[in-house]
């Protein structure tokens, strides 16, 4: 009969290799997934993530318009952080995202429009049709007017160095800001519809302020 135990004079280091032999062995049977497998994996799973940030935390925003020149460009893309207010104080000056105060103008979608839609805004390839950009002018309580293009703001004349040349601005006013809400214009006034046309915008219907402008790379700056 043939003696199947282990032989007890082996070294410790014949054992420490006929383990390790025995590892690698198993290890070898773990096999990783074919690159063509793995490439959709990964670009789903970094499509989900951008879009969770996009919803939560920073959104890329795409400039679809004039309204803000010279300090926005058509095609420019910004970014939007979501959380600027509920983490510090608006102020005069800083450029914000605020839902359209018309009301949605979205048409009804499929879930598979839906999901294009969001990885589209959130790398910045597009812009929300229901959101506009614009600088806030006036805060919750003060009166605006503009008389010969300047703005006044409870009775001060405002300087606007971001102002793009040859802006020209009709009279208007007085009107004051309500409890809650902002005044917002754009810096080219003569191509802006803002709180001149529409009003004051509530505050909670502010998406985020735009703090950086992410693309072309010749025009990266802050706002």
């Amino acid at each position: 009969m043939t003696d199947t135990n282990p032989d007890p004079f082996r070294s410790t280091e014949s054992i420490r290799a006929e383990m390790a032999a025995s590892s690698g062995a198993a290890g070898t049977r773990k096999e990783a997934l074919p690159f063509w497998l793995e490439l959709p994996i990964l670009v789903v799973v970094a499509l989900l993530v951008a879009v969770v940030i996009k919803t939560f935390f920073v959104q890329a925003f795409y400039i679809p318009s004039s309204s803000m020149e010279d300090t926005l460009l058509i095609n420019d893309r910004v970014l939007v952080n979501k959380l600027a207010y509920r983490l510090g104080d608006l102020g005069r000056g800083q450029v914000i995202v605020f839902d359209d105060p018309r009301g949605p103008t979205t048409p009804e979608e499929s879930v598979l429009d839906a999901a294009r839609r969001n990885v589209a805004e959130a790398i910045g390839l597009s812009t929300p049709r229901s959101e506009f950009i614009k600088r806030v002018i006036g805060l919750p309580g003060e009166t605006i007017e503009i008389r010969d293009s300047t703005v006044f703001v409870n009775g001060q004349g405002l300087v606007e160095p971001y102002l793009k040349d040859g802006s020209y601005m009709p009279d208007f006013g007085p009107v004051t800001v309500p409890a809650g809400q902002v005044f917002v214009m754009g810096d080219n006034r003569n191509a802006s519809q803002d709180s001149r046309v529409f009003g004051p915008i509530p505050i909670d219907e502010i998406v985020g302020r735009a703090f950086v402008i992410m693309w072309p790379p010749s025009r990266w700056q802050s706002l």
